[in-house]
């Protein structure tokens, strides 16, 4: 899964891109941006737990 999002990068390139984050948000942005990237993932999977819960449910009141 990662492979597909990163579309094979090499280790020297994530290195450039990690470089470039670095001198555009600087050192004490980044945590606050890693904290809301991961809010923002685990908002996303409670979302998707909660449609998969009402699909579920909605096909055993169907075989009913």
């Amino acid at each position: 899964m990662m492979n597909l999002i990163l579309g094979g990068l090499g280790g020297q390139e994530l290195l450039v891109i990690g470089m470039i984050i670095l001198v555009l948000f600087g050192g004490k942005k980044i945590p606050e941006l890693m904290r809301g990237l991961g809010q923002g993932i685990k908002e996303f999977n409670k979302a998707k737990s909660s449609i998969e819960t009402e699909v579920k449910d909605g096909m055993k009141e169907l075989d009913k």
